[in-house]
């Protein structure tokens, strides 16, 4: 029996300095209620979600629809990039993206970004085996997951990613299986 977790890569949101605060702009407001639309065809039995608001705010609806609470899982927040807002962003993430173990000061290197993902992945694939999980997450702890069980999936996916979008990846215990993009923003 096939678990299926659909990583959800927030709406679009207003920038803010405070990531766990950081709120969906009117744009991602306008598209949570096709990601529910969508996720709702889907049988969903639990939705999960990192802590910070544009996560959150994004999935919501479908626990709603499910009559069930979000179940808040701090490791799929947003990999720290650095302690403080970097001078060139795009420099700063493909630097950590071409050295894994690299990291900028106060920040988080790939390797320990994924590692805190994937081992949160793994729990939740023992803990809710054969069930369809939605998981609202970011774009880089995303594919750094994906990038885990495939490395097809890593800097220049990333650089495609819609906000929102959605990928569906089948699982038969650990093993990654199958992944669906089952809906974008284009």
């Amino acid at each position: 029996m096939l678990t299926n977790l659909y990583f959800v890569r927030h709406a679009h949101s207003i920038y803010t300095p405070e990531e766990l605060k950081r709120p969906l702009s009117k744009k991602g407001l306008s598209d949570i209620e096709k990601i529910n639309q969508q996720l709702i065809k889907e049988s969903i039995d639990y939705v999960i979600s990192g802590p910070y608001l544009r996560a959150v705010q994004t999935v919501e609806g479908v626990a709603k629809s499910i009559e069930k609470e979000v179940i808040m899982e701090n490791a799929f927040k947003e990999r720290q990039l650095s302690s403080g807002p970097v001078e060139d962003f795009q420099l700063a993430i493909t630097k950590v993206w071409q050295e894994p173990s690299f990291c900028w000061e106060g920040g988080e290197s790939n390797v320990v970004a994924q590692k805190r993902g994937v081992e949160s992945t793994l729990k939740v694939l023992e803990r809710y085996e054969g069930k369809n999980i939605v998981i609202g997450t970011h774009g880089n702890i995303m594919v750094l997951i994906m990038n885990y069980f495939d490395n097809n999936y890593g800097f220049d996916f990333w650089n495609e990613l819609n906000m929102p979008d959605i990928y569906k990846l089948s699982f038969d215990k650990s093993e990654l299986k199958e992944v669906n993009r089952i809906w974008s923003k284009d």
